[in-house]
């Protein structure tokens, strides 16, 4: 019964690890020349249009906040009267 646990373990090891190797290929060099290349963009914005969008929705929403942070702050300091 152990040994049956223990060869079904290394089989499923050895399956799953060798699988990997099969399915991906390594971009990793194309991504190291891609973001290494002196081209004058930003390290931020290399990775073409995701990063450009994910940079765009990050400053529309920061600025967004931030006015709306200065609204309640003005809205808070002036309460309504009391009649």
């Amino acid at each position: 019964m152990i040994w049956d646990l223990l060869s079904l373990h290394q089989i499923t090891k050895r399956t799953i690890s060798t699988a990997l190797h099969r399915q991906f290929e390594n971009k990793f060099p194309a991504k190291q020349k891609l973001f290494q290349e002196d081209d004058g963009i930003p390290v931020h914005l290399k990775g073409r249009i995701a990063d450009a969008l994910l940079y765009r929705a990050t400053v529309i929403l920061t600025v967004g906040g931030t006015a709306y942070a200065i609204y309640q702050l003005a809205v808070a300091s002036f309460p309504n009267k009391q009649d």
